[in-house]
C-alpha cells in the first residue's frame, strides 16, 4: 500500500493551487502541470496517483506533487517594465 499524502485542501492552505503529475514509469520522464480546482478539498494526492495515464505511453498511475512553481512574473507580483 502507498503512503497516503496530504489532502488537496492541505496543499491548498499552504499556497499551491496546481499540481504536478508524473508518469509513473521511472523509464518514462513525461510530465504535466494541471490545476487542482475540480476535486474537492478533502481528496488526498495519494487517491489521485492511480486515476492518471500516460498519454505517451499508455502507462497507469502517476506520482502527484504539489508545485510551487510561479506560472509568470505577474503572478509573483512583480510589474513589466
Amino acid at each position: 500500500m502507498r503512503e497516503q499524502k496530504i489532502t488537496l485542501g492541505e496543499m491548498r492552505s499552504s499556497g499551491p493551487h496546481r499540481l504536478l503529475v508524473y508518469c509513473s514509469d521511472y523509464k518514462c520522464a513525461h510530465s504535466v502541470m494541471i490545476d487542482a480546482a475540480p476535486w474537492p478539498d478533502d481528496v488526498r494526492l495519494s487517491d489521485l496517483e492511480p486515476k492518471f495515464t500516460c498519454k505517451a505511453y499508455g502507462h497507469r498511475g502517476a506520482d502527484v506533487r504539489p508545485s510551487f512553481a510561479v506560472p509568470n512574473a505577474v503572478a509573483a507580483g512583480e510589474r513589466a517594465a
